[in-house]
This record gives C-alpha cells, sequence and structure tokens, in this order.
C-alpha cells in the first residue's frame, strides 16, 4: 500500500467473484510503491446486482479498478464511455472516473497480445489456433488473435450458439466453431489457448484432454496458480511447451496502470511481486 493513505488517496479495486484467489492486489500495489503514486488497490467480491452502484460510487469518487469474471460483459453496460476493445469485445476489464463519467477499457486485448508475443518469442502471424471458450476473456483473446494476424481460429465451448454469437460479432473468415468436440479430434494445431474458467475451482475437469489432439504445438492457459495450472502440467507432461496466466495477467495489469495514471507501469516490479509469491 501507499506509505500514508489519506483522503486524496485513490481507490482502485477488482471487483468479481471470487477474488480471493486473484495476484492483482499485489502487482498493482507494488507497481503504486515503486511509481510513487497516491493509490491503493483493494479486491472486493461484488455480486452482479451491485456492480454498477460499486462502480459508480469508485468513478465518481475518482478512483475505479478492474472487472474480473463473471462481471466483464455486465461491466460492459455500466460504461459511459467505451474504448474500442470494448466496443469490439463487449467485455470491460478496466474502468476509472473521468469528468463525472465512467470510462473503460479491455486491456485483455493488449495485455494478451503483448503476453503472445513474449511466449512465441516472435510475431503469431500464421498460426492456427484453438481458443477454448466463449466468455469475456475469450472475446479478448479472440480480438487480440486476430489483430496478430493468425492464420485461423477454431473456437471450442460447451455451448456452442455462444460461441457462434463471439465469432458473429468479432470474427470473419478466419474464425471457425466447432459444433461439437469431436471436430477437433486429430486435428493440428500450432497454439492452444484455455480462455474458460475451468480450473478455477478445486475439482474441476480439465478444458481439453490434449491427447485428443494429432498435435499441439504450445498452451497458453490465462489462469494461474501458485505452480503453474493442471491444465500446463498436462501439457508439459505432454512434452508441450506450456504457460499459465501470470504474464497476461501483469501485461493487461500494465495497460491498466497506464490508463488510470497516463504513465509507463514498472513492469519489472510489477514482475517482481508475481515472483516473490512464487518463490514462497
Amino acid at each position: 500500500m501507499s506509505p500514508r493513505v489519506t483522503s486524496k488517496t485513490r481507490v482502485l479495486t477488482l471487483l468479481g467473484d471470487p477474488v480471493e484467489h486473484s495476484l492483482s492486489p499485489l502487482i498493482q500495489n507494488a507497481a503504486f510503491r515503486h511509481a510513487r503514486v497516491d493509490g491503493v488497490y483493494v479486491a472486493l467480491r461484488c455480486s452482479a446486482a451491485d456492480l454498477q452502484g460499486v462502480m459508480g460510487a469508485l468513478a465518481r469518487a475518482g478512483g475505479g479498478g478492474n472487472v474480473t469474471v463473471p462481471h466483464k460483459e455486465k461491466a460492459a453496460s455500466v460504461l459511459d464511455e467505451r474504448s474500442e476493445a470494448v466496443r469490439r469485445t463487449g467485455a470491460c476489464n478496466t474502468f476509472w472516473g473521468e469528468g463525472g463519467r465512467i470510462h473503460g477499457d479491455n486491456t485483455d486485448v493488449e495485455g494478451f497480445r503483448r503476453a503472445l508475443r513474449s511466449f512465441v518469442n516472435g510475431p503469431a502471424e500464421g498460426l492456427r489456433v484453438l481458443l477454448l471458450g466463449a466468455g469475456g476473456a475469450a472475446r479478448a483473446v479472440l480480438v487480440g488473435l486476430l489483430d496478430e494476424g493468425v492464420a485461423e481460429v477454431r473456437v471450442l465451448n460447451r455451448t456452442v450458439e455462444r460461441a457462434r454469437a463471439m465469432a458473429r460479432r468479432i470474427g470473419g473468415a478466419r474464425v471457425r466453431v466447432a459444433e461439437t468436440p469431436g471436430d477437433i479430434d486429430d486435428q493440428d494445431f500450432d497454439l492452444i489457448v484455455n480462455a474458460t474458467s475451468l480450473g478455477l475451482s478445486a475439482g474441476d475437469p480439465q478444458p481439453l484432454d490434449l491427447e485428443r489432439l494429432a498435435r499441439a504445438g504450445a498452451v497458453m492457459d490465462l489462469l494461474y496458480g501458485p505452480d503453474g495450472t493442471a491444465f500446463v502440467h498436462q501439457a508439459e507432461a505432454l512434452g508441450i511447451r506450456a504457460t499459465d496466466g501470470v504474464e497476461m495477467l501483469v501485461q493487461q495489469g500494465a495497460v491498466a496502470f497506464e490508463r488510470w495514471w497516463g504513465r509507463p507501469a514498472p513492469l519489472d516490479a510489477m514482475r517482481d511481486a508475481v515472483a516473490a509469491v512464487r518463490a514462497r
């Protein structure tokens, strides 16, 4: 936290349900200290019914924050001013008050793009990708993948119509929806991205049995845990290069920091904060 919290300290809050697992308070408070900005970041469990009131009160008080599952799509409807990323995805994960109005962005889009470039160590142009999920996080990933120039995105989601709706909203010729899980059997993908919430709760099934595929070049799981995720471990056991969502978490947090404070984020301090927790 800031050395001294006063009536002038900006309050930034993570809104979602659940939020207890989140590393965002640790990351952002480390960034605030390093950058010497007068702010404090806390996590608040929030219901869908309370979201509009909480976002409005924080924004009017000069604060803001992030929105996580399951409220990203609802948060977009609360905004007065929407970024291009919010308009394209229909989801908001970052908001703040300005001029008496609630402004919002979807920093998951740029955060994913930065994390993807780091993971593939170069351009993603031409990749064939399997995207798991069709919620708010998946929409951000799909926009990011298309903007990075991938060749094709196959979308697999438990509810096919939800996947079709996402493809219609964002897609184009490069996006195809798997009508059944069997449609991806024995297929070849350069990258698999898990944008579902499977793995967030103990006892969740794996989002995908990777052995059903003919080839999986690499795996990105947007979820994260103290020592990775079960999906990452499954991939690594099969010799597939994999990463969890920590780098995307840091990168989207860095973009959010830039929106709130109008200055570059201290990325090294944010990564160090995560590394310290994982070392424990």
